[in-house]
């Protein structure tokens, strides 16, 4: 359950960062937004992992 929900926050964050993207804000929020939706994605496959 945990997993889609951290899917779809990455998916949030990744339309966050495109939208800061259009409007020409600074690259360092793109590159924040874009990381912390890698940290999401990874939270979620660590959770699909065996043993949890």
């Amino acid at each position: 359950m945990w997993s889609i929900v951290l899917m779809g926050l990455a998916g949030l964050l990744v339309g966050g960062a495109l939208s800061f993207r259009q409007q020409k804000s600074p690259l360092w929020v793109q590159i924040v937004f874009y990381f912390l939706a890698g940290m999401s994605l990874l939270a979620a496959w660590l959770l699909t992992l065996p043993g949890n």
